[in-house]
């Protein structure tokens, strides 16, 4: 129970300061989850009606037992813009069903990101907010002396533009596919991202990524 009290006050936390998505990048997720502290370097690549270009950014992971909390940061520069666009945020998952002995594993996922105005000429990107909401899972497969999971995580997200003359609120549907793979310590990870926004445009991203996990005794 008090284990319960502990994972919930998290989320509460997570909801409460990001105002789940770094622009340019997918929502990334483990339904399997991690332990100790990790380490990743992500890269991103937006399709046309997500402003094309690239983005690159780091994320830094907590995890101890069925959760994980990770906060990151990415820059991202639209193709037609000679200002790069910087966000930071947030996500706490934590696994619901899952574990050494079990051929799937199931998540629940929180989190939001923030990002500044920014004028590149004439081209101005609002002040906005994004939080999210998930769910994750995968079937992680036994292949030898690798870890590969591959996972869907379907899920719902709120965007809140701050300075925008119009439209100020959006809910979307958004969904990621992925997989993460891992050998030892070292591990790469790969998604796909798509979401469909009220004006007929689906924004898509591919993003790619290598991470390191550190153990920490006791966890």
């Amino acid at each position: 129970m008090q284990r319960a009290m502990l994972v919930l006050g998290l989320f509460a936390f997570v909801a409460a300061r990001a105002a789940a998505q770094w622009l340019g990048m997918p929502s990334w997720n483990s339904p399997k989850g991690g332990r100790g502290v990790g380490i990743a370097a992500d890269y991103g690549q937006p399709n046309a009606d997500a402003g094309k270009g690239s983005a690159y950014g780091g994320r830094v992971s907590f995890g101890a037992g069925s959760a994980l909390l990770t906060v990151g940061a990415a820059s991202w520069k639209p193709e037609n813009s000679s200002a790069r666009v910087t966000s930071f945020g947030g996500s706490l998952q934590a696994r619901l069903i899952g574990g050494s002995l079990l051929p799937v594993a199931v998540n629940l996922q929180l989190g939001g990101a923030y990002h500044a105005k920014v004028t590149s000429g004439t081209q101005t990107l609002p002040e906005a907010s994004t939080a999210q909401g998930a769910v994750g899972l995968s079937t992680p497969l036994p292949v030898r002396l690798i870890r590969l999971e591959p996972y869907f995580s379907p899920g719902v997200r709120y965007h809140r533009y701050w300075n925008a003359p119009a439209g100020k609120d959006e809910t979307n549907l958004g969904w990621v596919l992925g997989a993460n793979a891992g050998f030892r310590a070292f591990g790469i990870h790969l998604a796909y991202d798509s979401e469909k926004f009220a004006n007929g445009t689906t924004r898509g991203v591919l993003g790619i990524g290598a991470s390191v996990e550190i153990s920490v005794p006791g966890l």
